[in-house]
């Protein structure tokens, strides 16, 4: 009988499946969809009381997998890779990510991770890179997005952002919060971010 977690897994898919981007299908096709499940106990975190808006906000292709996670927010296990040292305690208190598949998630994926980040009004997420390659998609619009030493400009929702492999970047939340989905793949899926820009301190 399927699970909550088969019928997350199976929304995930679908919105990728019908976004406009030959680097996202090349993605989609190369992700073995049929992955054993890992148990996993609920966490809640503060990040999770924007979700009611983040489903109101979500334009019609994302609605069903916004609604879904915000009507089971509670059955699923949300993490954090910083702490109040990192950037501050309001960040913390206004960011927060759930790993649907990967090396820590509710599905075992060694090569790609795949999930939603939260960032709550106002929130800056500063300069940062990772060795692995990302894509994310943002399922709410108005957030503004840097890449390495460029300007932040303002993203829509279902836009395709690409980082190369440790490409810096950033992102900042006006009024409204943020849900975004993220695909890892190409290094260490579980790494934390350095923080800063690449060859800045």
């Amino acid at each position: 009988m399927p699970t909550i977690f088969d019928d997350l897994l199976e929304r995930f898919r679908a919105y990728l499946g019908g976004v406009d981007s030959d680097l996202v299908a090349d993605e989609v096709a190369r992700i073995g969809w049929d992955m054993p499940v890992r148990s996993l106990e609920p966490h809640a975190l503060g990040c999770l009381g924007y979700l009611d808006r983040v489903a109101e906000l979500a334009p019609a292709d994302a609605k069903s997998l916004a609604r879904f996670v915000t009507d089971h927010r509670d059955e699923l296990r949300w993490g954090q890779t910083y702490t109040a040292a990192d950037f501050g305690q309001g960040f913390i208190e206004n960011y927060g990510w759930l790993e649907l598949f990967g090396t820590r998630g509710h599905f075992v994926n060694d090569k790609v991770a795949g999930g939603l980040l939260i960032l709550g009004p106002n929130i800056v997420y500063p300069d940062h890179h990772h060795i692995a390659e990302e894509i994310y998609i943002p399922l709410t619009g108005a957030t503004e997005w840097r890449m390495g030493e460029g300007s932040f400009h303002t993203r829509a929702a279902g836009e395709v952002i690409h980082h190369a492999s440790n490409v810096s970047h950033a992102m900042r939340t006006g009024t409204e919060p943020l849900m975004a989905l993220y695909l890892w793949r190409g290094g260490p899926l579980a790494q934390k971010s350095t923080i800063g820009s690449r060859g800045r301190s």
